[in-house]
């Protein structure tokens, strides 16, 4: 109980400190987070915040600096040709060493441009991410775009594309002028869509001169802005288009420790056995991307919260309708992490992956061999030669 109100103690200073500062959507953010960690052990408060969020008037406008100025919209369907996105995150978004360099200096960039300008430089402008289907490559434009305190403009392909071709370039104009005379942040999502090879042979004269745009828009945008494209297939981008973004980021599945924190984060609410859950689900889960492990866990939540069962019994009857789709070797590593993790037994471990008790005692026993030989291995190489040693002194 101290430390849950150390906790309330700590978050009523912190709302407290952002509502003096009149920063509107950080204390949504806050009274959102709160909401749900609360939700236990002050369900009453949590349930009233819950109620001010839903009866508050609706966010700030993003764009409320250029409320004059209506995002444009198609002439045929009269459908925006632009989302604007504003993202909560319960949990700081988990990117690679590499990825979260990259992703700071360009913060940095930003929040120091005075001195960038002073050099003669700006900062950078236009980033291309590159990378399969839910690794995080709209989420990191949410989180760039939550962290320099502006809003998310995506464009909308669907509104865009018109039956008329010549629509479609000016559709894709209009969307560039709006965004380079807003404070924002564009994405250019499926960006192979727009920007494909222009030695296709299957794409008509209109979508190649489409493309020839692209790439001048491209080469003007403004330092002000900052310019976000992301494609799950670049191998179909036209070859000019690389040379025209400042950055390329590649984006690639999780290794299984991200994946591990993923989970963690997860299933943060829970009060027991979450680092267990999370060591033992991310080797089920390795090798998927970020979208894949979500929808995984908020599937086994889902079920322990309609079943009434509790998260234990339900993380359980998952691994068992796994048994089917893993690889033997596969199972093998999951029943071995299962019953040294301490999980479950080794006739547990056998119901819930099939494999057989003989078979998980042998491969413990190889594997604490294996251990034991490289310790051994490794703290031999660690002594100093004794004789060498002595001759030295010796000389």
């Amino acid at each position: 109980m101290d430390s849950q109100n150390q906790d309330l103690t700590k978050d009523f200073v912190q709302l407290a400190r952002i509502a003096l500062s009149g920063r509107i959507q950080d204390i949504q953010l806050l009274i959102h987070r709160a909401s749900k960690r609360y939700k236990t052990s002050f369900p009453e408060m949590a349930s009233g915040l819950v109620s001010l969020l839903q009866e508050s008037p609706s966010q700030m406008s993003p764009l409320r600096k250029h409320n004059d100025v209506p995002i444009p919209v198609d002439v045929d369907s009269r459908l925006q040709l632009l989302r604007v996105e504003n993202g909560f995150f319960d949990h700081e978004p988990i990117f690679s060493d590499e990825l979260q360099y990259v992703l700071q200096q360009i913060l940095s960039e930003r929040r120091n441009s005075k001195s960038l300008i002073d050099q003669g430089l700006h900062p950078t402008k236009s980033l291309l991410f590159t990378g399969p289907p839910g690794v995080g490559k709209t989420l990191a434009a949410k989180w760039i775009a939550s962290q320099l305190r502006r809003p998310l403009l995506v464009l909308d392909l669907a509104a865009v594309m018109s039956s008329f071709l010549g629509r479609t370039g000016n559709n894709i104009r209009h969307v560039l002028d709006y965004a380079k005379k807003t404070e924002c942040v564009l994405l250019l999502d499926e960006f192979d869509s727009i920007a494909k090879r222009r030695d296709d042979n299957s794409e008509i004269g209109e979508l190649k001169r489409l493309v020839t745009v692209l790439l001048q828009e491209i080469d003007d945008w403004p330092p002000t802005g900052l310019l976000i494209a992301a494609t799950n297939h670049p191998d179909l981008l036209d070859p000019a288009v690389w040379r025209r973004f400042e950055a390329i980021l590649r984006f690639s599945n999780p290794t299984r420790e991200q994946i591990e924190r993923q989970i963690r984060n997860l299933l943060h609410h829970q009060k027991d056995n979450t680092e267990l859950w999370s060591q033992i689900l991310s080797y089920v889960f390795n090798g998927s991307s970020f979208s894949d492990v979500e929808r995984h866990i908020n599937f086994i939540r889902k079920s322990s919260a309609i079943s009434g069962r509790s998260m234990e019994e339900s993380v359980q009857s998952f691994l068992q309708s796994l048994e089917l789709k893993l690889s033997h070797d596969q199972r093998v590593e999951l029943a071995c992490v299962l019953h040294k993790s301490g999980f479950v037994s080794q006739r547990g471990a056998q119901e819930l992956t099939g494999i057989a008790r003989e078979t998980i005692r042998k491969h413990n026993s190889i594997r604490a061999d294996t251990q034991q030989m490289h310790h051994k291995t490794t703290k031999g190489s660690s002594k100093p030669d004794k004789k060498k040693t002595s001759k030295s002194n010796k000389n």
